[in-house]
């Protein structure tokens, strides 16, 4: 009898190690490198991954007395049906609720990628400086990126947004690369949202 349960022990270790190999080549499976690039002239934002385009999207981007930063962020944060505060005011989740169903809050405090309750303004400079989008795109993209990912905010034409959008690139000695907002800036131009980043939702919207 002894001798049987040490044959089934030595089996079942026999699998076990056989499992762990096979598990093996899953825990260090290379994770997609995914980039968001949105160009600021062209209001429109492509996903890719690994290098390959996957989806683009019409967004609404800051307005010219509160323009959206250029420069390259990440998604720090994540949110579904997030509560909206702002001066004193709180929108709990629902239609009327600025910054719609998602909230990805960018790594430069007070902006990042969001919904709308004013729909007609997708597809035009019409935000206080976040990335607006049509609900259906906003909640597709949502389950496609990961906090972590990369943001490119362009805020003048280049090659690469006339390759992923079409269009001509602009040349690049124009105005100086035009206004580029830096994290630093945009930080002091959001203080009062800032302050409320702990309730989801909250920023240039």
């Amino acid at each position: 009898m002894a001798v049987s349960i040490a044959a089934v022990l030595g089996m079942q270790t026999m699998a076990q190690q056989a499992d762990a190999v096979h598990e093996a080549p899953s825990q260090t499976a290379q994770v997609a490198k995914r980039v968001i690039v949105v160009s600021l002239e062209d209001r429109k934002m492509a996903l890719l991954e690994d290098g390959q385009l996957k989806k683009v999207y019409t967004v609404a981007v800051g307005k010219p007395t509160t323009p959206s930063p250029s420069g390259t962020f990440t998604i720090a944060r994540r949110v579904k049906n997030p509560t909206y505060s702002h001066d004193g005011k709180t929108v709990l989740p629902g239609p009327g609720n600025p910054v719609g169903t998602r909230w990805m809050g960018l790594s430069v405090r007070g902006y990042g990628i969001h919904g709308t309750n004013e729909p007609k303004s997708i597809g035009k400079a019409a935000s206080h400086g976040c990335i607006r989008m049509a609900k259906k795109d906003l909640e597709e993209m949502y389950e496609l990126v990961s906090v972590g990912d990369t943001v490119e905010l362009v805020g003048q034409r280049n090659e690469e947004t006339a390759q992923l959008f079409g269009g001509e690139q602009k040349p690049t000695v124009v105005a100086a690369q035009g206004p580029v907002m830096t994290a630093s800036i945009a930080t002091a131009t959001t203080t009062s949202e800032a302050a409320m980043e702990a309730v989801a939702g909250t920023g240039n919207w």
